[in-house]
């Protein structure tokens, strides 16, 4: 069997090419230094020169004892950026390269300290993290026999999975283990409920006898056995096709983009693309963004040189060459304005304009698959706008062209009704794939990603479809414990490609690193595990590595962590010179390579499995040990705080919201309007009884230090025109309802009456302002009343505190993302059931729908 460069056993002999056979390898070795140690042997490129090459193009000279593998799957994400190295010392795997010439950039992103993104979010929680993963090994090493029971028959199922060459020269225990793990039956995995009942039989007969009033028994598909993970996915398929936006609506003439000061026409088409940037003016973190400016303005240039350019109000030429003279202020406050039209609508308009577009919408809304009424998600073709991306995407800024229907294309049954197109339009085609869960696709302009139509979150398909993925990471626990074995046994493996793969598969497992995925020019500078760069990994002696790389969306991912002394050798040998900036650590890896690798495992297990899988896990032991008491908020606090950990654990990182700043500097605000309250109530008590003064202490009825006269006016103000807008809101909605039942609406001067209230406070706070005293207020005042007034405060004020610490605690960190994409919804279920919380306090209505067959399929003593 021929072998690739990548499989040539790795040893030194006295001065021998790398590339002689193993066998003679080890004897010279043998013959010079003794017996050879599996972890002694240093490595090096195999790529040492091209005469090295060329000397292992004979076949019959050598025997490979890697992995069977396609050469393609080993080569190198990037080929050109192959490295060589010279023949070094075995001792010298031991420097590692930080303390050399080349210190990669990482090194100088690790000292800084100024920077939240800085602080590794993994750290506080790794000895957790270490007794989970040691009680789960602990777990897996109990037989999977008792919950597994033997298959029905011992052919092999198809499972779509491609399946590895097999060497004969391999031993035959990895068959055997192959085999068995590939004809373990899908029934044989744990499941909610019991299956093929004739119940469920007799249910789906009297759903295809449904009567002609609507009406539609409940469909349990996680218990129907006919669902299975078959190719084809519907019979039939009928919907009425998507959504478009609506056409352009140019601006009124008084209403233009101004050039060097003068007011300039634009071809509607241009005029468009002006209001995309002057529409978001209000957005400072992408039209003050660099990148998103350049971008923007080089699509813009290309649309006014297409468009005939740019006309003064004498219909002259005028040039746009410079950003910097372009004025967006009277397009964005035209925006602004039509906005705040929108936003002051009465409540019965707008639910009036509401009612009519789910009208117009009524039929997009909804698909029959396979007789069946299913909700369709995202029905309607986005606008054109402005790309934003996430993160530092080099894309931002630029122009997303309107979809025409000429790019759609239509998937549906072939005996369906066609949707007809727009008049005067055609779809780009129109498809029958039975194989596909699309309904429509269309190809996007920006990165050349497609768009689909899929169903909703709360359909059929798309529960089976999570249904499977977390099943599929329960699975994983009957296999983890021979993969983590296999992996450490392989970090010494005298073959580069292995010893590779057993470091990439570490990490991923230990510190939850997702594979990641080559990268075209024109992409985000992304990466992941196979294609971490040089400068991504800096290496601290004895066992420490810092990881510094812009992840998914563009997301700094950053943390300093202990690995395996093997580990941390490995990855200096990867790193080894001539290495440099730019070259890839895993050269010899590929993600696909990965996994296949996987897949000898158990069938269809990819690198991102292990998050999922080592997320529900973790969330399932914190529930094991959890004892959630108090009230329901308090108990929803300790859900959160298990959710948390297994966010850090997991790196969920975000970006900070732009709006963050914002949001915390009202909350600061509000809190200390709390302690303006709190300390108005102490000098009511002043009020009532002087002498607690005396007995209380002067200090207790201080003001606090960051309160002083001027903060109180404007506080004061605030108030007072809050209460006056919440009794214009209150006059106006009930003026709707007196419409609304047929009676006459109130007259302004009751409007005026109600206000007299707003007027009484104001002339409180000014004489309060003066006189420096409180008069006591409500109806029979006492030092009791108010104390008990204080006390209630004071724990608001505590309670505000504690959210606003945890707002700011979990700006970073995306609590969403764990819940909904990686933590099994079943071990949500299983909290609110054990502890008696309402589902309501850990799902939206939209989720409760999305993890239906979570919530019906399982009880409190279910397990992942």
């Amino acid at each position: 069997m021929s072998s690739s460069d990548d499989d040539t056993p790795l040893v030194q002999a006295n001065g021998r090419s790398s590339g002689i056979s193993r066998d003679v390898a080890m004897k010279d070795a043998g013959r010079t230094n003794g017996n050879i140690h599996q972890g002694d042997v240093a490595m090096e490129d195999v790529d040492a020169n091209a005469s090295k090459r060329k000397s292992r193009t004979s076949v019959g000279q050598r025997k490979s004892y890697a992995e069977p593998e396609s050469s393609e799957d080993d080569q190198p994400l990037s080929k050109r950026r192959r490295t060589s190295v010279k023949k070094e010392e075995s001792s010298d795997d031991d420097v590692p390269l930080a303390n050399g010439k080349r210190t990669p950039k990482a090194a100088q992103a690790a000292t800084g300290a100024e920077s939240d993104s800085d602080v590794p979010i993994g750290k506080k929680l790794a000895s957790e993290k270490k007794a989970t993963q040691q009680r789960a090994t602990k777990d897996t090493k109990a037989p999977a026999k008792a919950t597994k029971p033997a298959p029905a028959n011992n052919r092999r199922q198809s499972n779509g999975v491609k399946k590895e060459p097999v060497d004969d020269a391999k031993p035959t225990a990895r068959r055997t283990t192959t085999t068995k793990i590939k004809t373990e039956p899908e029934s044989s995995r744990s499941t909610p409920a019991k299956r093929g009942s004739a119940k469920s039989a007799a249910l789906k007969k009297e759903e295809s006898e449904e009567a002609d009033d609507g009406e539609e028994e409940e469909y349990r598909w996680w218990e129907d056995p006919t669902k299975g993970d078959g190719t084809i996915k519907w019979t039939t398929l009928e919907h009425n096709g998507v959504v478009f936006p609506p056409p352009y609506e140019p601006l009124p003439q008084d209403v233009k983009m101004k050039y060097d000061g003068i007011p300039v026409t634009l071809h509607p088409d241009a005029e468009e693309v002006a209001g995309f940037f002057g529409g978001m003016l209000n957005s400072t973190h992408n039209v003050e963004n660099p990148v998103f400016q350049k971008n923007f303005f080089a699509d813009f240039k290309d649309i006014l040189k297409k468009t005939g350019g740019a006309k003064d109000s004498k219909g002259n030429k005028v040039d746009i060459k410079e950003f910097s003279k372009c004025d967006f202020q009277p397009i964005f406050a035209y925006h602004e304005m039509k906005r705040q039209e929108k936003r002051n609508l009465p409540a019965a308009e707008k639910k009036r304009l509401k009612a009519e577009k789910d009208e117009e919408e009524a039929p997009y809304m909804f698909c029959m698959w396979d007789g069946r009424k299913q909700r369709v998600g995202n029905f309607r073709v986005e606008p054109p706008s402005l790309f934003r991306g996430r993160g530092e995407h080099p894309k931002t800024g630029r122009v997303k062209t309107r979809v025409q229907p000429e790019q759609i294309t239509i998937n549906i049954g072939k005996d369906a009704r066609v949707p007809p197109p727009p008049e005067g339009h055609r779809w780009k085609e129109v498809k029958h794939d039975q194989e596909g869960t699309w309904l429509a696709m269309w190809q996007e302009n920006i990165n050349g990603n497609y768009k689909y139509v899929m169903l909703a979150a709360n359909s059929d398909v798309k529960g089976q479809s999570d249904y499977k993925k977390f099943e599929k990471a329960r699975e994983l626990k009957y296999h983890i414990e021979k993969i983590r074995k296999d992996y450490r046994k392989n970090l010494k493996h005298e073959l580069m490609v292995e010893r590779q793969k057993a470091t990439a598969v570490y990490l991923i497992d230990q510190f939850a690193l997702r594979a990641g995925n080559e990268k075209g020019e024109d992409e985000a500078e992304t990466v992941g595990c196979c294609s971490l760069k040089y400068e991504n990994v800096t290496l601290k002696p004895p066992n420490k590595v810092v990881f510094d790389f812009l992840g998914k969306d563009s997301i700094r991912f950053y943390d300093e962590v202990e690995v395996d002394p093997q580990v941390f050798k490995n990855l200096k040998i990867f790193k080894k010179p001539p290495k440099k900036d730019g070259d890839e650590i895993f050269d010899r890896l590929t993600t696909s390579a990965l996994n296949k690798h996987l897949s000898v495992y158990m069938p269809g297990l990819t690198a991102k499995v292990f998050r999922t899988y080592n997320a529900s896990h973790t969330m399932g032991e914190l529930l094991k040990d959890m004892k959630a008491t108090g009230n329901n908020a308090e108990k929803v606090k300790a859900y959160n705080d298990a959710n948390r950990k297994v966010a850090i654990l997991c790196n969920h990182k975000r970006t900070v919201a732009a709006s963050h700043a914002n949001s915390m500097e009202k909350m600061t605000e509000r809190i200390k309007g709390l302690r303006y309250q709190k300390w108005r109530l102490k000098q009511q008590l002043l009020d009532l009884e002087p002498t607690l003064k005396k007995k209380r202490g002067a200090k207790y009825f201080e003001l606090d230090e960051d309160i002083d006269l001027d903060w109180i006016k404007e506080h004061q103000a605030f108030l007072i025109e809050e209460q006056k807008q919440k009794i214009q809101k209150k006059f106006e909605k009930d003026n709707e309802k007196l419409v609304a039942e047929g009676e006459k609406e109130m007259k302004a001067t009751e409007l005026k009456t109600r206000l007299e209230v707003v007027k009484d406070l104001e002339k409180k706070y000014n004489k309060e302002n003066k006189t420096g005293k409180v008069e006591a207020e409500g109806k029979g005042p006492t030092v009791d009343k108010i104390d008990t007034n204080i006390g209630k405060l004071e724990q608001r004020i505590e309670n505000m505190e504690l959210q606003a610490q945890d707002k700011e605690d979990n700006k970073e960190v995306a609590l969403g993302t764990s819940k909904i994409n990686y933590i099994d919804p079943r071990l949500t279920v299983v909290f609110s059931k054990k502890f008696d919380v309402p589902m309501e306090k850990f799902f939206s209505k939209s989720l409760r729908e999305k993890f239906e067959w979570a919530i019906k399929s399982v009880d409190k003593d279910w397990e992942f």
